[in-house]
């Protein structure tokens, strides 16, 4: 074999070699030219107020180099933040304010620049720059105040009436750590249905109003209200052997854990009550924005009330004290399978077992107001189905852990328990309730 056909077979196997160094490196540097994705929440209106928090997602399968974040108004550049990421992270998480930037309120650019672990442009990374314009609002939203309750006795309801001076993301009344969701009646002007739980102390009511706009700026102030105290019955309930034997299947499935049937009805009127409660409390976290119900709400019919509202129980077991609870409702008894009317118009949000209440309906009377029966026999509606004043949405029964036929009737403001004997009174409802409602219209 010559020595020149040998160097060409070597030049080949050269060049070869080269082409295909510079096909994988050219694949390599080629394959990835997308840069990196954002993502916001909230999503990024045209206001941002200097203290809300803005989430910014990054993604990217290369993995993420780096990220600089700086806002611009006029001339002047700030970097607000600049990272390099050593662990190559395919998606990032940042949250940050402009709190820091010091910006006066007007319009600045915010831009998000971030670079991908690929090996684009020879090894820097491909890079995604995105501008957005916001206005900086750092001006609070003005609440006024056109219309308090007279007196809130504890247990019961109240309303507050009140204008904002703009428009809100979200607005209400707190009470201690629970929200209570305000109404827009007309343009600007809203109307908040909130409880004074019977768990709370006069000196401890303390609700709070607020509003955050658009721009996650946040208004709070105390409302001034007349709390009243309400002394509440005691009562025993004595739980016997009869009563677990009847509620066996019941409590099996309420506290399967426990051995038991004294245990699982401890379990079940304890901690099940809690999961019970919980999940009333997100039912009433939303409501038909105006009043669906007219005029005083009514009860059970011929009936009489084997319990009210915000008895002290002490339930014993053999002369012991086996648990503490407060009833939230009334106990209404007629005959036996007696047909319920609706307590006035609303909507069915809820119709289906829960727990220690058995068969429940829950109806939405609108601003937050809910009525409820449980312990029910048969339910003869369903959720989204409007019903009218009088309307037989069940029968009474002994379902989940009631001791005898009746209903359970109660109301729920936000998804707490209130007093039913106001709701029942007409001349309450027109002075605490609609009469302020009109100065919202």
């Amino acid at each position: 074999m010559s020595l020149s056909f040998k160097n060409s077979k070597l030049g080949t196997i050269i060049a070869f070699i080269t082409l295909s160094l510079i096909s994988l490196a050219g694949y390599l540097l080629l394959k990835d030219l997308n840069g990196p994705t954002f993502s916001f929440d909230p999503e990024l209106g045209s206001r941002i107020g200097p203290r809300q928090e803005i989430i910014l997602h990054v993604s990217d399968s290369a993995g993420i180099r780096k990220l600089v974040i700086t806002v611009q108004r006029g001339a002047q550049r700030m970097k607000l933040h600049q990272e390099t990421y050593a662990d190559k992270p395919t998606s990032i998480e940042f949250p940050f304010t402009l709190e820091d930037a010091a910006l006066p309120d007007g319009a600045f650019t915010l831009e998000i620049k971030a670079y991908d672990a690929s090996l684009a442009g020879f090894g820097k990374g491909n890079s995604t720059t995105e501008e957005t314009v916001l206005n900086l609002d750092n001006q609070p939203p003005r609440i006024s105040v056109k219309t308090l309750p007279p007196g809130v006795k504890r247990g019961g309801s109240a309303l507050v009436v009140y204008s904002v001076n703009e428009p809100v993301r979200e607005t209400g009344v707190y009470v201690n750590d629970i929200f209570f969701k305000g109404y827009e009646q007309k343009k600007n002007t809203y109307a908040c249905l909130f409880p004074f739980a019977e768990s709370i102390s006069p000196s401890d009511f303390l609700p709070q109003i607020m509003a955050k706009d658009l721009a996650g700026n946040i208004t709070e102030s105390r409302l001034t209200v007349n709390a009243r105290n309400t002394q509440f019955k005691n009562d025993t309930l004595k739980i016997d052997t009869a009563f677990l034997e009847g509620k066996k299947a019941e409590l099996a499935l309420l506290a399967p854990h426990k051995k038991t049937p004294l245990e699982q009805y401890i379990e079940a009127n304890t901690q099940s009550r809690i999961r019970d409660n919980e999940i009333l409390l997100n039912i009433g976290e939303n409501s038909t924005a105006t009043p669906l119900w007219k005029g005083a709400f009514r009860a059970l019919p011929r009936s009489a009330a084997k319990a009210t509202f915000g008895d002290r129980r002490t339930y014993t077991h053999d002369g012991k004290t086996i648990d503490k609870q407060v009833h939230q409702g009334l106990d209404l008894a007629s005959v036996a399978k007696a047909p319920i009317p609706a307590a006035n118009n609303g909507k069915v949000v809820f119709a289906e077992p829960l727990g220690i209440y058995g068969n429940l309906i829950i109806i939405d009377h609108g601003l937050g107001l809910f009525s409820i029966y449980s312990h029910l026999t048969d339910m003869n509606v369903a959720v989204g189905e409007e019903v009218k004043t009088n309307q037989t949405i069940g029968t009474t029964g002994k379902s989940g852990l009631a001791g005898g036929d009746h209903v359970h009737f109660g109301f729920l403001v936000g998804g707490v328990p209130v007093q039913p004997k106001e709701w029942l009174d007409s001349k309450w409802i027109r002075n605490n309730i609609t009469s302020r409602l009109s100065t919202a219209r």
